[in-house]
C-alpha cells in the first residue's frame, strides 16, 4: 500500500460568510500544526474535464498591499514549477519577465 500525506485546511466564516480566519495543517516533513495563513490559492487537475480548478480565499484583514505582494510571489514559483514540470526554460524566463513588471506596476518591485 502507498504512503498517503494530508493537507487540512480550516476556514471560519463570519456572519456574511466571508473568512475571518484560515488555519492549515500538514502531515508532510514534520508537519505544519494549525498555522494560520490570510490567504490562500489552490489550483487542481481535474483530467477528466481537462481543467484547472480552482479555490482561492483570503480573511477580511488581509491587506491590498499584502495580495500584490503574495500575487507576486506566486507568479515567480509557477515559472519555477513550470520550468522543473517541463523543462522549458525560456517561456519559465517569459512568466518571471511577467511577474518582474507586474510587481513593478503596482509598486512593490524597483523597476530594474
Amino acid at each position: 500500500m502507498s504512503e498517503k500525506k494530508e493537507i487540512k485546511f480550516t476556514v471560519s466564516l463570519d456572519e456574511n460568510h466571508i473568512p475571518e480566519k484560515i488555519e492549515w495543517t500538514a502531515s508532510e516533513g514534520g508537519g505544519v500544526e494549525n498555522e494560520e495563513i490570510k490567504a490562500m490559492m489552490i489550483s487542481v487537475w481535474e483530467p477528466t474535464e481537462r481543467i484547472a480548478k480552482r479555490v482561492d480565499l483570503w480573511t477580511n484583514d488581509m491587506m491590498v498591499d499584502e495580495m500584490k505582494m503574495m500575487l507576486h510571489q506566486t507568479m515567480l514559483t509557477l515559472s519555477d514549477t513550470f520550468e522543473r514540470a517541463t523543462g522549458d526554460i525560456h517561456n519559465a524566463e517569459e512568466i518571471r519577465e511577467f511577474a518582474q513588471k507586474f510587481g513593478e506596476n503596482v509598486g512593490i518591485v524597483k523597476k530594474g
